[in-house]
């Protein structure tokens, strides 16, 4: 993968999120990209105009966001390359899977070809980072957000849908990890109740439980997450 040598270390941490939002259903505004990055609105709408004057981005007259082709291929190459890291991180050199997201943001940027190839072989036929999302970006796997299944549904953890990192130290905490399977035993307005294969019982706020990405039978029909699950404060999930 060869960057343009224009695109800049900023401009790749917005088309990032950008495609965040692209892949994960949900709208490409400005609000949205501006409560994913935890940012000002001013802040994001001048950068949001430096991404189009660069032609990474067009905006449409009701404000939505839409990848040019360039701008799609840049936003694919760093998210590629974000997840191959913390593969690379957690498999290779044992970093835990809920602190590998802050390092792999430290070292995409930097990245050499030589050195991409390098991680590439060392995590041979790996398909996705150790949150559940592809490597190989569009081969994203369908599921539905644990919050919809019902009690008694089997369930499958596909992926963590939001890679902040206090938000990972919780679903870590609570005894979740992708690929892991169990069963819904209850469901509230506050709480769902996974009974793990292997013994564990788990109790996930239904808050997070949004986030979560599942197989399960029998399944909810699909839904993408609320936008406002983007951010999760400690007050929201009770850390």
């Amino acid at each position: 993968m060869v960057r343009m040598a224009s695109v800049t270390v900023a401009e790749e941490e917005y088309l990032q999120t950008l495609f965040w939002l692209y892949e994960a259903g949900l709208p490409m505004t400005a609000a949205n990209l501006a409560r994913a990055m935890q940012l000002s609105a001013p802040t994001v709408h001048e950068m949001i105009g430096r991404l189009e004057r660069d032609r990474y981005i067009t905006r449409a007259d009701d404000k939505s966001i839409s990848f040019t082709a360039d701008g799609q291929r840049q936003a694919e190459e760093v998210v590629s390359r974000h997840r191959l890291i913390e593969r690379f991180l957690t498999d290779v050199v044992g970093v835990p899977w809920d602190d590998v997201h802050e390092e792999a943001e430290k070292l995409e940027h930097a990245m050499s070809p030589r050195f991409e190839a390098y991680v590439r072989s060392s995590v041979g036929d790996a398909e996705t980072c150790p949150h559940g999302h592809p490597i190989a970006v569009g081969q994203r796997l369908p599921g539905v957000p644990l919050a919809d299944c019902q009690v008694g549904a089997r369930v499958r953890i596909l992926r963590f849908e939001n890679e902040a990192e206090d938000l990972l130290h919780y679903l870590k905490d609570i005894g979740f990890a992708t690929g892991l399977e169990g069963t819904i035993v209850a469901s509230d307005e506050e709480d769902v109740r996974v009974a793990l294969d292997g013994g564990v019982e788990a109790v996930i706020t239904r808050s997070v439980a949004e986030t979560v990405t599942v197989q399960a039978d029998p399944s909810p029909p699909p839904r993408t997450a609320l936008p406002e699950q983007l951010v999760l404060g400690r007050d929201r999930y009770g850390r």
